[in-house]
């Protein structure tokens, strides 16, 4: 293999793995911040007990702050990818999804809160990352690019 070829094969390597890192931090931010809430909610007594279902004013709070951390996760996820913020963000949009409807699937018949709630969470997945990325691209003065 010529030096040109091995460093074009290194380069895709590296961006490869640059496109996957920057989803994987966007998800780990997500996890890490909801869960870390969710712990503090719990602590100061705003949530019920972990054995009881929350009511919809819970989870209409549960939400707003899910909006808040998936828009800032997609603009993490957008600022960490090495082209085409857009796409990284709608993947991670698009996992998120897909780990919220294996929830809903997971926790429909358990009692757990309203119905509305887990819905919600596959519902707005898609739109907080693209928001997160439009974000990212006019603030990051980088031109939008196409999906």
């Amino acid at each position: 293999m010529s030096i040109a070829a091995a460093a074009i094969t290194h380069g895709v390597g590296a961006t490869k793995s640059r496109s996957i890192w920057a989803v994987v931090a966007g998800a780990v931010t997500a996890i890490v911040v909801t869960t870390l809430i969710d712990v503090a909610l719990h602590a100061a007594h705003v949530y019920p007990s972990l054995d009881q279902p929350i009511d919809d004013s819970l989870a209409l709070l549960a939400s707003s702050y899910r909006v808040v951390i998936g828009i800032a996760s997609a603009w993490l996820t957008a600022r960490l990818a090495p082209s085409n913020p857009m796409r990284h963000a709608l993947i991670l949009g698009a996992i998120g999804a897909a780990v919220s409807l294996v929830g809903v699937i997971a926790t429909w018949n358990r009692n757990l809160g309203p119905h509305w709630y887990p819905i919600s969470l596959v519902v707005l997945a898609l739109p907080e990352a693209w928001v997160g990325a439009n974000l990212f691209e006019l603030r990051g003065n980088r031109q939008p690019q196409e999906v």
